[in-house]
């Protein structure tokens, strides 16, 4: 049922994207731009104590804004804020929780980060002497901090790791696919119940949830730097 609903809001979401982009005008080729909004919907999930193998096998909503700095044609700086739904049944898994107990959670998670984000392609509209791709591959990776409510509230640092594609749908418009991996250094995200059952002292590797995001994402440019120039810097 939850798929379906992700699925329904997705194609809501691109078919809204392309009628609003169809009627705005295009913009000159020589203009290029500084800053850009944007938003994403998609679906996100979780890895730890209730769900040791696969992310997706608990569905829930996600949603983001960001806010990003073009360096130039290949890094940029980007700040999130991103709300996500995560849940999981330790019933599922193979592996048993010691005395075969079994625990399920929900949890709606609150992600405020910045990463640096890295293109392959050289990427924009125009501009021809730079070699300029309309579509291009993307990294990033960042530092954040997670707020999670699952029976309590629980504040932890992140790490962001992501990977994606974008692609310009008019001079000042990007459409984006990204998955993101969230690496939280802490364990209480699926809450106080599971924060270390198997009695293993939590570190940067062992012990510690993680979740997942797979989005589209939309944004928009702002922040003009010149007009029919040459160089931009």
């Amino acid at each position: 049922m939850s798929r379906c609903i992700i699925a329904s809001a997705a194609s809501w979401a691109i078919a809204i994207i392309l009628s609003v982009t169809a009627t705005l005008p295009t913009q000159a080729q020589e203009t290029a731009y500084r800053f850009d909004l944007g938003a994403g919907l998609g679906t996100s999930g979780y890895l730890g104590d209730a769900n040791t193998s696969n992310f997706l096998k608990h569905p829930g909503f996600a949603a983001q804004v960001s806010f990003r700095y073009l360096i130039d044609p290949r890094w940029s700086i980007r700040a999130t804020l991103l709300t996500a739904g995560l849940s999981g049944n330790s019933a599922d898994m193979t592996n048993v929780l010691p005395g075969g107990a079994e625990y399920r959670f929900t949890s709606q998670v609150y992600d405020l980060g910045a990463r640096v984000e890295f293109n392959f392609l050289n990427y924009g509209i125009g501009e021809s002497y730079r070699k300029l791709s309309r579509w291009s591959p993307y990294i990033a990776l960042g530092a954040g901090v997670t707020v999670a409510s699952s029976g309590g509230t629980f504040t932890a640092m992140n790490l962001p790791m992501g990977a994606g594609v974008k692609y310009k749908l008019q001079q000042r418009i990007n459409l984006g696919l990204e998955w993101t991996m969230t690496k939280v250094l802490g364990d209480r995200v699926d809450g106080e119940v599971l924060d270390d059952p198997y009695m293993i002292k939590s570190s940067f590797i062992k012990n510690t949830d993680w979740y997942s995001t797979i989005m589209i994402t939309i944004s928009y440019e702002i922040g003009q730097r010149c007009r029919n120039c040459f160089y931009i810097d």
